[in-house]
């Protein structure tokens, strides 16, 4: 697990999920073509790389314990972060739902009893940058408090629209707006609840025409004047939560964990205009609305003085989501889909850790997790030339239930108290579902079954030279089977891709994690990642023929490395100086898993900030921090649109800026 405290994150700059990939090495984060607000997450080769509501992510989302079923909107900002949790490998024994590729937690502050607090930070940067975050915490005698955060933040996007309509492609617009309140009757009882909500009116990222790997395309810094009424999106994600602890005993805790979110998604994407002649290749209009219910209960608890530790949860999801798009390509009649969803999902799951009285540091942690999932979802078709009556094609209704039991263990020993070794088994299941883009009603029907993930992990955390050096190392091999891959079936129109369960695959992997701080003021930090991912059998569904050397593992380089350094400076009348860098780098990687053409090259990020904190004004604590990102403004992609034409995403240019922050 990587963890990041607040401190950490500002210290970083991390501010949305798509920033977490440059201080874990194994995890991914891209956009969607569809929109930038839309996030892609893989962790350990392990993800999805559609969006689609009727397709369950490989990599579980929890904000506050609470799982986010759908990716759409993922990118959303929170107005106060506590820490983030990446989590990597299968899920299952601890949360609510079961994850073949990992987990990422988000959690929010709460509120602090009987202490009020105000904490004010403004940056401003360039491409008209300017983020302001609130919040204040408000005590309300010894047993109630009351937070309140708001966010702002915008930035122009860097590659203007001559066109008509907004200004910029690449505009973020967004807003975030919190309210917890935690009341404490007792020592033994905390009842928490938390509203939150995140509003973001992006444009959409511009698509560039590239050629094939090795060469590159230009940056652009304007698209084509032929675009017409380019237009925002419209995404607003929220949710409530309310979280009870009660302490039985002192070896007894039980919680319940209530969550109920919404989703409001409406994009919108221009896809070349001016490429090919004056009219997009491929325009698509989007209008997603879901809700989803959760009910967690879980009891935590140790016994036999202390040797045994357990959790034992059961868990409830219920989820409904509707969605329509319009789809225009050139030279073919336009394309609406109306889709439904209505999910549930139930679990019950327990882990224990035990440690034996006849030998002082072995534990030994064995887990087990029953889900089944209740799938249903309906498609209609209607086909609207450009001359003509439209033809609304049938309705097609899917109703699957699928089950699992996943298992886990884990060995390990103490060999000191700054010495672990463990080894480590889990197993990984992700339900089955339909695609809406099937090349046909009956094939939508069919759908596709569950996919699951063996992982065999050996790992090493150790600290040494009195906590000035920290050495994590973990090496693991993932069998993964009943791949669920979609692959676009009509080679001229992206919009059509058909679901399989493609097969086997084998993902090897190394990852190392080291800190290591020779003098007070120097801290040094590497993360490095080596996956070696490949499927091993994918069978045609027509001739039986093992097919595999035909396709590829998307979004996993080979390696993947961080590294950071953080100086301390003397401390001065005006305040305490610190000096923090890190670069980021990846080799290449594939995209596309039925083209190879379809290859990011390696790259590189070099990232900065410097921040003067314990400035001595009088009151509150005050700091200020400049920071830049992408310091040597390296041309980099950030996805493919695997299209009528190849096409690409360029990441951000150089940014930087000033960060004012006051806290009381």
């Amino acid at each position: 697990m990587a963890a990041l405290t607040s401190a950490a994150l500002e210290a970083k700059g991390i501010n949305d999920i798509t920033d977490l990939r440059s201080v874990v090495p194994s995890l991914q984060v891209t956009p969607h073509p569809g929109s930038a607000t839309t996030a892609r997450v893989f962790i350990r080769g392990v993800g999805n790389n559609d969006d689609q509501i009727t397709q369950d992510p490989s990599v579980a989302i929890y904000l506050d314990g609470v799982y986010i079923a759908r990716s759409q909107g993922l990118s959303m900002e929170v107005a106060e972060l506590e820490r983030i949790e990446v989590l990597r490998g299968p899920q299952g024994s601890l949360y609510g739902r079961n994850a073949t590729g990992g987990a990422i937690n988000y959690i929010t502050r709460a509120p602090d009893l009987g202490r009020f607090g105000v904490k004010q930070s403004l940056t401003y940067g360039n491409y008209d940058q300017f983020r302001a975050r609130t919040r204040v915490n408000i005590p309300v005698g010894d047993t109630l408090a009351i937070e309140l955060g708001y966010l702002h933040a915008q930035k122009d996007g860097f590659v203007k629209n001559p066109g008509t309509g907004i200004k910029r492609w690449g505009d973020q617009r967004r807003s975030a707006y919190r309210a917890a309140v935690r009341w404490a009757p007792t020592d033994a009882i905390d009842l928490r609840y938390t509203y939150d909500r995140s509003d973001m009116n992006d444009t959409p990222s511009y698509i560039v025409q590239s050629p094939f790997y090795p060469a590159m395309a230009e940056r652009p810094i304007a698209g084509s004047p032929f675009v017409n009424n380019l237009r925002r999106n419209d995404v607003v994600a929220q949710g409530h939560n309310l979280t009870a602890s009660w302490d039985v005993t002192d070896g007894l805790t039980l919680k319940s964990i209530t969550g109920y979110r919404e989703l409001e998604n409406v994009l919108n994407q221009d896809y070349l205009t001016g490429a090919n002649g004056p009219f997009p290749l491929l325009a698509v209009d989007f209008d997603q609305k879901q809700k989803q219910w959760t009910q967690e209960v879980q009891a935590v608890g140790k016994a036999m003085d202390g040797r045994l530790e357990y959790v034992f949860g059961a868990y409830y999801f219920d989820e409904s989501a509707s969605s329509f798009d319009l789809t225009r390509l050139v030279s073919r009649p336009r394309l609406n889909r109306t889709v439904t969803i209505d999910n549930k999902a139930y679990a019950v799951y327990g882990q224990m850790t035990f440690r034996p009285a006849f030998l002082d540091g072995l534990y030994v942690t064995p887990s087990l997790r029953w889900s089944r999932d209740e799938r249903r979802a309906t498609l209609q078709q209607t086909f609207v030339p450009a001359i003509g009556v439209p033809t609304v094609g049938p309705t097609g209704t899917g109703d699957r239930s699928f089950s699992n039991v996943s298992p886990g263990l884990i060995v390990g020993y103490d060999v000191t108290d700054d010495v672990n070794v463990y080894a480590k088994w889990a197993r990984g299941y992700k339900s089955g579902g339909y695609s809406v883009r099937a090349s046909s009603i009956a094939r939508f029907e069919q759908g596709f079954d569950p996919e699951t993930l063996d992982s065999f992990e050996l790992g090493l955390k150790s600290s040494w030279l009195d906590n000035r050096l920290r050495l994590n190392i973990a090496g693991f091999v993932s069998k993964y089977k009943g791949i669920q891959v979609n692959l676009q079936t009509d080679p001229v129109n992206p919009g059509i891709t058909d679901t399989f369960n493609a097969g086997k695959a084998t993902i090897k992997g190394i990852e190392l994690d080291i800190t290591a701080r020779p003098v007070r003021s120097l801290t040094f930090g590497v993360n490095y990642a080596y996956l070696d991912a490949g499927y091993d059998r994918i069978v045609d569904p027509i001739t039986g023929n093992n097919i595999a050397d035909r396709f590829s593992f998307v979004e996993a380089p080979r390696h993947t490395l961080t590294t950071n350094l953080q100086y301390e400076f003397p401390e001065t009348p005006i305040g305490s100086l610190t000096a923090y860098v890190d670069y980021f780098m990846q080799s290449k990687k594939f995209t596309s898993t039925s083209d190879a053409r379809y290859i990011i090259g390696h790259y590189g990020l070099l990232n900065a900030r410097l921040t003067l904190s314990d400035i001595p004004i009088g009151f509150g604590s005050w700091r200020l921090s400049a920071f830049g990102k992408n310091l040597t403004d390296k041309k980099y992609y950030t996805a493919h649109f695997n299209g009528v034409l190849p096409a690409v995403f360029f990441g951000d240019p150089r940014t930087y800026g000033l960060e004012l922050t006051f806290e009381y």
